[in-house]
This record gives structure tokens, C-alpha cells and sequence, in this order.
């Protein structure tokens, strides 16, 4: 758990972004994303960031807008799942990442189900949904 570290970005909102960074040696970092579910927050993925980083991926786990320490919507009543899209997108751009792996789970599987057909400049190798309800 020490590996993790703790950072926050500013994207219309302050989102708190835990992460453990590894560099595999011959193509960058290649990175999984995490998305947490409700009422969960990053620490709910810490088992799993520590498995990736070990297998040498850089791991991503951002308290999702209003949950752990992130700041709320500033307009709660306006708030939609598109907020979560926007806000990954974000994400991956302040950190310069051009490809991911997208990881959600429950809640969270609504960024990773919404993202990949919206998002025309970022790249996704895998996008995995874990216990989610989506729509038919």
C-alpha cells in the first residue's frame, strides 16, 4: 500500500487520483484504469492496482466526482453519468495517456460502457465490465 500515491487533479472539479506508476522497460507505461462502483471509493480497488502494478502496468483508481476525496458536482441536480465520461477522458488527458485499459465495476461500468464510442482522440485496448447493470 505504500507504493500508492496520492495526487489530485483540477478538471472542473478537484478529483483525487491514487495511482502506483510502473514503466514497463521497452514500450512505457501501459496503464489500467479503475473505476470503483457505489457506494465504493479507490480503495476498493487496492488489491487489484497492487496485481497489476506487479505485472508491470501502471495502475489507476480516482475517486469517481462527489465520492472519497473528490469534490462534488457543483450543480448536484444536473449531475449525469456523462459527468463520470468527461471526467475520465480528463483523467487520462492531464496525465498524458493515449491508451488505457478501462476496469469497471458496478457504477463505475457506465463510464467504461459509455467511453469507448465517445472518445475519438483516446485509445482503448480493453474495456472491462464487472457486475453492472447497463441498459438493452
Amino acid at each position: 500500500m505504500d507504493r500508492i500515491q496520492h495526487n489530485y487533479v483540477d478538471i472542473r472539479v478537484k478529483l483525487h487520483i491514487p495511482e502506483i506508476e510502473t514503466f514497463c522497460s521497452s514500450t512505457g507505461p501501459t496503464v489500467v484504469l479503475f473505476l470503483h462502483g457505489f457506494p465504493e471509493i479507490w480503495y476498493s480497488w487496492r488489491h487489484r492496482m497492487i496485481a497489476v502494478a506487479n505485472a508491470g502496468y501502471r495502475a489507476i483508481a480516482p475517486d469517481l466526482r462527489g465520492y472519497g476525496l473528490s469534490e462534488h458536482h457543483p450543480q448536484p441536480e444536473r449531475a449525469s453519468f456523462i459527468d463520470f465520461v468527461e471526467d475520465t477522458l480528463a483523467i487520462l488527458d492531464s496525465f498524458q495517456i493515449d491508451k488505457a485499459s478501462l476496469v469497471g465495476k458496478d457504477f463505475g461500468s457506465w463510464p467504461v460502457y459509455l467511453l469507448p464510442p465517445s472518445s475519438s482522440n483516446q485509445g482503448f485496448w480493453n474495456c472491462i465490465i464487472w457486475r453492472a447493470i447497463l441498459p438493452l
